[in-house]
């Protein structure tokens, strides 16, 4: 018997322009692929508009899957390096130190960019509207989006619908100090209303859901099912690590943003190179600006010591960022907190060694890696000096796969258990 799905479609939509995903877009990218590869399920992508759902013409969102996939990770259409990117690839490869960093754009002026208005107006013009919403016995919502209110899935339960959510953290939170102005309010009326309103909340560590329990038993709330499923990796980073370069450099993959204490390893950088002098490793910080990025900025554009020794570069395609992961002496992560850490995870997934800050999520995940205290600056300061004159190696690891992600799902939900499309 075939079922009826709904699958909000709000954020993978609103992601259309982008040449490179987050954590959080790859999550929902690979649950349109699952539900929409099931043999007896009837996808129907909707999407948030005023506080309502609206479906979306699913042969035309199915193209915009497809789409996504192939400009995100596939080989075909997967863009040409930029120059900058190119004299970045150049660097790594040399032997020798580069003259200047490779910095990428920083971040535009607020007063310069496209208001938020205008980027949602934009896409839901572009989205193919359906009015009204089959019956359906499922809902499935894994981007946070459209969860501020308790309209919609009080609606979706007077329905008879199932409200299946996915929580990625609860930094904004239990660590508000990390975030923008104002973002704990609104998580916390997104978590509220998953708590009060949700069937079946899944998360994506058990670090996450403990954080999760505790927040409801705090807020006198019994919650529904919460059950803790790892995420899954890109097949492109399954692939055997490729030879070291001549000189070492290391790589940092994230959101520059306050949380993933990227002002202190950069102090840590400029201690090696006092230290070590041309003996000195390189580092690459792949991301994009976040949150309160000054500090890093300053050290990037202003420090001396760290010119041609530390390079920024954003939105890479997946080939080249496997590439760099694989040829990096370690993934560096010394993030203050993580819900589920992806890029640390695809590097032990590749077999880079890494070096992380010991915190629940990585203790959880990657519990082999060279774990240190983010305070620790001693410790990490000697965990790289010695990674760069002699070459770790990194443990045995058996990474998560989608197909075990979506066959837990499936069984938790009820639903076929059949792995995604490729």
């Amino acid at each position: 018997m075939t079922r009826s799905v709904l699958f909000d479609a709000s954020r993978l939509l609103s992601r259309a322009e982008r040449t490179a995903p987050t954590g959080v877009d790859r999550v929902c990218l690979a649950y349109a692929e699952w539900l929409l590869s099931l043999p007896d399920v009837a996808v129907t992508p909707v999407r948030s508009r005023q506080d309502q759902l609206i479906a979306v013409d699913e042969p035309w969102f199915r193209r915009c899957v497809q789409t996504l996939r192939s400009r995100w990770t596939g080989d075909f259409f997967e863009r040409s390096l930029t120059p900058d990117e190119m004299r970045l690839m150049t660097a790594l490869a040399s032997g020798a130190k580069a003259a200047e960093s490779v910095i990428g754009e920083p971040p535009a002026h607020p007063g310069r960019t496209p208001g938020r208005r205008a980027r949602v107006f934009k896409q839901m013009f572009r989205s193919q509207w359906i009015q009204g919403l089959p019956d359906s016995s499922l809902y499935f919502n894994v981007g946070h989006t459209g969860l501020g209110d308790p309209g919609i899935l009080r609606e979706l339960a007077e329905r008879g619908i199932e409200r299946i959510i996915l929580l990625h953290d609860l930094i904004p939170i239990t660590h508000p100090e990390f975030c923008r102005p104002g973002d704990d309010i609104k998580h916390r009326d997104r978590v509220m209303t998953t708590l009060r309103h949700a069937s079946r909340i899944l998360v994506n560590s058990h670090y996450t859901a403990s954080e999760l329990s505790a927040f409801a038993a705090r807020e006198g709330i019994t919650p529904p099912p919460i059950d803790a499923v790892h995420l899954g990796l890109e097949p492109t980073f399954l692939v055997p690590p490729a030879a070291p370069t001549p000189r070492p450099y290391f790589v940092h993959i994230g959101t520059i943003e306050a949380r993933k204490n990227l002002a202190f390893l950069l102090t840590i950088w400029r201690r090696l190179q006092e230290k070590m002098a041309e003996a000195a490793p390189q580092l690459v910080l792949v991301g994009r600006y976040g949150w309160e990025n000054e500090a890093v900025l300053d050290h990037l554009e202003r420090s001396p010591a760290l010119r041609g020794l530390v390079h920024q570069a954003s939105d890479l395609p997946d080939s080249a960022l496997a590439t760099l992961m694989a040829s990096a002496r370690a993934l560096v992560a010394p993030s203050s907190v993580e819900g589920f850490d992806l890029p640390a995870v695809e590097a032990s997934a590749l077999g880079v060694p890494l070096i992380a800050s010991d915190i629940p999520a990585h203790r959880e995940l990657v519990p082999n890696a060279r774990l240190i205290d983010p305070l620790d600056g001693l410790g990490w300061l000697d965990a790289l000096e010695k990674a760069t004159r002699h070459p770790p190696k990194a443990p045995p690891y058996v990474a998560p796969t989608w197909d075990r992600h979506f066959a837990e799902v499936a069984e938790h939900v009820g639903l076929t258990r059949t792995a995604r499309a490729a």
